[in-house]
């Protein structure tokens, strides 16, 4: 499992369009590839049922909750890097700043980003990746595609996944067994963040997830605003 199922993935992106009331529907035109995307999907909801789930229940169960949230904290740090990058892309340069100012202070102040003392300090994350500065730049996203391992995705933000793995400061890892052990940790770190979240997951779970995820990278790429067509007999 590479680190970028952590952005993309099943559950993420389902919670994520249950808080802004996704329309039964609202993105199936965009899915035309759905007979291949539903043979996908079950493949990595299996592989979710049978070892990440249970991995990350067990997780969460012997992780004391001081020790979770330091981990969690410390992926955060590391994701702002890509940040710090992707804002510059999209000449966002108040929030690269602020990205930079989060790093720098977590860092430091905050135990190589175990603590994070930068959002008491009002600074907060401006989270970007490279398929959303694609999309700041008028790429398009093309249709949608589950793909193995890695979830829900569209043809644009699939191509845009190595540049994201060349911003992510793991990848450096000389240490083969660390760099991996890191990977692993992450991928139990938010898999256990969304063990709870995952219960407002309703009706058919693939059309769900699809319509969750494309509207949640709708709203990302246009900062907040989500231009959904809405069926008439909605």
């Amino acid at each position: 499992m590479l680190p970028s199922i952590l952005r993309s993935g099943v559950l993420a992106t389902s919670v994520a369009a249950a808080l802004i009331c996704v329309p039964a529907q609202a993105y199936a035109e965009q899915d035309p590839w759905e007979g291949f995307n539903r043979s996908v999907f079950s493949f990595n909801e299996t592989i979710d049922r049978y070892a990440l789930k249970p991995a990350a229940q067990g997780y969460r169960y012997v992780t004391p909750d001081i020790a979770e949230q330091g981990v969690s904290n410390f992926f955060d740090n590391i994701a702002d890097v890509g940040n710090v990058f992707n804002n510059l892309f999209q000449l966002k340069f108040d929030a690269a700043g602020k990205s930079f100012s989060r790093v720098a202070f977590n860092s430091t102040f905050g135990l190589v980003g175990l603590i994070d003392v930068a959002t008491p300090m009002g600074i907060g994350p401006h989270n970007e990746d490279f398929g959303q500065t694609l999309g700041y730049w008028g790429v398009g996203s093309g249709p949608y595609i589950v793909l193995p391992f890695f979830g829900p995705s569209t043809v644009r933000d699939g191509l845009s996944k190595p540049a994201d793995w060349a911003m992510d400061p793991i990848s450096e890892v000389g240490h083969v067994a660390t760099r991996n052990s890191l990977y692993g940790l992450r991928l139990l770190d938010v898999r256990a963040r969304l063990l709870q979240a995952e219960q407002i997951i309703s009706g058919d779970k693939y059309s769900f997830t699809r319509d969750a995820y494309l509207q949640r990278r709708e709203y990302l790429i246009n900062d907040g605003v989500v231009d959904v067509q809405y069926d008439s007999d909605f």
